[in-house]
């Protein structure tokens, strides 16, 4: 078993995916012509996207809108950097809200939290053990 993939349930997957894009530079690898489901190359393990319609359709009981509550969730994506502050700072002039400046903790790591503009965690960390 192997982690292929996380989605993120958004209102706006197009927009969702430049913000990243613009944010952390990751690239864009699909987008359906729907609109309603798309990727980022991040590596061996996918960044997904997809519309809040298909939450809908995939859970009949409904899901929790990260875009809709007023706290963050309870699950966060992490990107790796060496640069944690620029990068920090970057994505704030992207369009992120932040939640944690960049901070040292004990066991020497550097992280700070920012949200997304479609809600989502995201956590920004040095590599552990530099």
């Amino acid at each position: 078993m192997k982690l292929g993939y996380t989605i993120l349930y958004v209102a706006d997957v197009a927009s969702s995916l430049s913000f990243f894009e613009r944010a952390f530079g990751l690239k864009q690898r699909f987008l359906h012509e729907s609109g309603t489901y798309g990727e980022l190359e991040t590596g061996e393990t996918t960044l997904s996207f997809a519309a809040h319609e298909l939450g809908d359709v995939n859970f009949s009981g409904g899901h929790v809108r990260a875009d809709e509550s007023s706290l963050p969730l309870g699950m966060e994506i992490g990107f790796v950097t060496r640069d944690v502050s620029t990068a920090h700072a970057h994505a704030l002039r992207e369009g992120a809200i932040e939640l944690s400046s960049p901070t040292k903790k004990p066991w020497g790591q550097i992280v700070s939290y920012l949200r997304a503009p479609d809600g989502c965690l995201i956590e920004l960390c040095s590599p552990v053990g530099e």
